[in-house]
């Protein structure tokens, strides 16, 4: 058993067969041992659960439920989830241009719109790929204004203004949801109801043994990174599993708008929702994908295809190797998904029953601080989308994905580039493109606190469309930066752009000599 996990795992069980066993033989003993290794995590699973009682049974219970299908799903796999062949291009009716939706017009009661809205914000992640503790929500991105601060602000502002009760949903998981639950104490008296509930904890995966890698239901010691939030396609099971989704639908709540967190475009749109719920009861849309038009900085982002009669997210993953450039193609494949997803709530409860809901497993391998290597098994939301009944893309303009993933996304927002007005940032009518400037800013600047120490004042980049900084630089005040500007400082060197510069198409060499570009 222990041979054919580690070959299971590698996906080379036939190489290592005798060629005299037959094709029937061959998957006689594929099955045997399929059932074994559940069988064999199933025991697992109950070992873990036996070391804790109460509350924390029943929830890791209800986790292992959604675990034991993943993985019964993981083993069964055949080969790649999609036929090349078979892709097709959306009817052009199944995606909609924006300005089609927009053009035509919001009702005189957009309250009763709203009314039926919620808006939940992905708020699983750390900040560590920022070199920051604690959720990545809680970082600073504009005028001492966290992510969440932004998203309540938006939110506040949207209930004020058309006299509405939209409330805010954080899907958290075990590693923000303490620390979350701290910083809401200072939203209190603002007009925004937040609830929270936490993804599921799923056990990693011993790559070679298939079994976990936790002895016990603890997240202390060595047990502490043996779990993991099984990505954002988990929002189905963990929504229903904790009674928030039934609790909203009897307020008359009616569909979620979910974002990432760290996406400052996805704000609510109300020609979207209007859309929404003015459509027939009958031909209402359970499933919208906002998409916009990919870039070159986008080629490997998911996109919307026909796959079986069906509207199908695609990601790279799941591409065979030989129509990767393909995929990457912006002339065949020209939209990726932004994940601004708007969803029926009655219809994620009417899946969750049937257990319907039909998404493809990402298999992500990791190396834990010892050495060891591990798998995790993860979903992602946008690959619901084809369990959805009428399900429709929406190509958006570019300024509803602003997503914050680096520092140098951080530069961007915290420019003059964009307006700050009731938690949502606008592109400044003074720049004259609509595109936003490729900014690329070396290692030097890659955790947050260092970042901030090279700026004195951020730059003035209105007129900026290109930036790299390598090395050790850093920025004096009221720094002006125009059109494509390279600065370069060679290992040992350091450069200091002086207070007051102006560089326009510039090439900052290691000897802060500056040149024509």
């Amino acid at each position: 058993i222990y041979q054919y996990r580690c070959i299971f795992s590698h996906i080379k069980i036939q190489a290592c067969l005798s060629k005299g066993v037959a094709n029937g033989g061959m998957a006689q003993f594929q099955e045997m041992m399929r059932q074994q290794l559940e069988s064999s995590m199933h025991a697992e699973l109950e070992k873990l659960l036996d070391t804790s009682t109460g509350a924390e049974r029943e929830v890791s219970k209800k986790d292992f439920e959604g675990f034991k299908n993943i993985f019964h799903r993981f083993l069964q796999v055949k080969g790649p989830s999609v036929e090349w062949i078979k892709i097709q291009r959306p009817p052009e009716d199944s995606i909609q241009p924006y300005d089609k939706i927009a053009a035509r017009g919001l009702p005189d009661n957009v309250a009763d719109s709203l009314n039926k809205l919620v808006v939940v914000k992905l708020n699983g992640g750390l900040g560590t790929s920022m070199g920051c503790k604690g959720p990545k929500s809680l970082i600073s991105v504009r005028n001492e204004n966290t992510f969440l601060d932004l998203t309540v602000q938006q939110i506040e502002h949207l209930n004020k203004t058309y006299n509405t009760d939209v409330p805010l949903v954080l899907m958290n998981s075990f590693n923000t949801d303490e620390d979350t639950k701290k910083i809401l104490q200072k939203y209190t008296h603002h007009r925004v109801k937040i609830h929270t509930f936490n993804q599921s904890r799923y056990p990693r995966i011993n790559k070679e043994s298939l079994l976990p890698v936790s002895t016990n239901l603890s997240m202390t010691g060595q047990n502490s990174e043996g779990w993991y939030p099984p990505g954002h396609g988990d929002i189905y099971a963990s929504f229903h599993n904790s009674g928030l989704l039934d609790q909203l639908i009897a307020q008359g709540k009616e569909y979620i708008f979910v974002s990432n967190i760290d996406n400052l475009g996805a704000t609510v749109d109300l020609h979207i929702l209007h859309h929404l719920v003015s459509q027939p009861n009958g031909k209402r849309c359970e499933f919208v994908m906002e998409v916009t038009d990919k870039t070159r900085a986008d080629v490997k982002g998911g996109t919307l295809i026909q796959y079986e009669g069906k509207l199908r997210l695609l990601e790279i993953a799941q591409v065979p190797k030989a129509h990767v450039d393909e995929f990457k193609s912006v002339s065949k494949f020209k939209i990726f998904n932004t994940n601004n997803l708007w969803i029926s709530l009655a219809a994620i409860k009417r899946l969750q029953e049937q257990k319907a809901i039909d998404m493809e497993i990402i298999v992500n391998p990791k190396t834990l601080d010892g050495g060891q290597n591990v798998v995790q098994l993860e979903t992602a939301v946008g690959a619901a989308i084809k369990s959805f009944d009428n399900a429709l893309g929406i190509n958006v303009p570019r300024s509803r994905f602003l997503p914050v993933k680096t520092t140098s996304d951080l530069l961007l927002v915290m420019s003059n580039l964009y307006s700050l007005d009731a938690g949502s940032l606008t592109m400044s009518p003074k720049r004259e493109f609509p595109t936003t400037p490729h900014v690329k800013l070396g290692s030097s600047f890659t955790k947050v606190q260092e970042y901030l120490t090279r700026f004195e004042s951020i730059p003035d980049m209105l007129e900026l469309d290109h930036l790299t900084v390598s090395g050790d630089v850093t920025f004096g005040k009221n720094v002006s930066l125009k059109g494509t500007v390279i600065i370069i400082a060679n290992h040992g060197d350091r450069i200091d752009i002086p207070a007051g510069s102006m560089l326009e198409n510039k090439i900052v060499s290691g000897n802060l000599r500056i040149l024509d570009h």
